[in-house]
């Protein structure tokens, strides 16, 4: 998965928050003009009105990766909400049909604040869900039990799932 998992020093936001937005709007126009198609930003409908202005697309986190995922030329994904979302257009973007039809090149997801979380997709983590269904097989036979997570999840949480 190539979603972005921790901030990187040449991509902190802080230098950022001291421009005005003339000149926020002049580097987000000048990146565009680079990178044309080849760039979707995704605005989640719970962004302030200033993101939603400045998204190619805007609603709700499935449909947005799932849109993206359908675009024949984006190569790299700003998605501005939370790390669960990025993570989905990751995995949407990326299935195997998709790296064929782009032989292989795989789309970038970025997730432009990594402090984004979502409560409710952070209640349990991996270890924690694996510590429970280990202490279910104890007391159940397990092997025709089928785990279900929230859409809103983790990918982590997802991929235990689909075992």
């Amino acid at each position: 998965m190539t979603t972005a998992t921790a901030p990187s020093p040449q991509f902190e936001l802080q230098p950022y928050k001291s421009l005005d937005n003339i000149e926020l709007q002049r580097r987000i126009d000048a990146v565009r003009q680079q990178l044309g198609p080849r760039l979707l930003i995704l605005g989640h409908h719970y962004q302030q009105d200033e993101v939603i202005a400045l998204a190619d697309l805007s609603g709700d986190s499935y449909q947005l990766s799932q849109m993206a995922a359908a675009s024949k030329d984006c190569r790299a994904i700003a998605f501005c909400g939370v790390h669960f979302m990025a993570e989905t257009a990751d995995i949407l973007a990326n299935r195997p049909e998709k790296l064929t039809e782009r032989d292989g090149e795989r789309v970038t997801v970025i997730l432009p604040d990594m402090a984004a979380g979502c409560s409710m997709a952070d209640m349990a983590g991996i270890r924690q869900i694996e510590s429970a269904w280990d202490q279910l097989g104890e007391v159940i036979d397990t092997s025709d039990v089928t785990p279900v997570t929230y859409i809103n999840s983790a990918a982590s949480l997802k991929a235990f799932v689909g075992k």
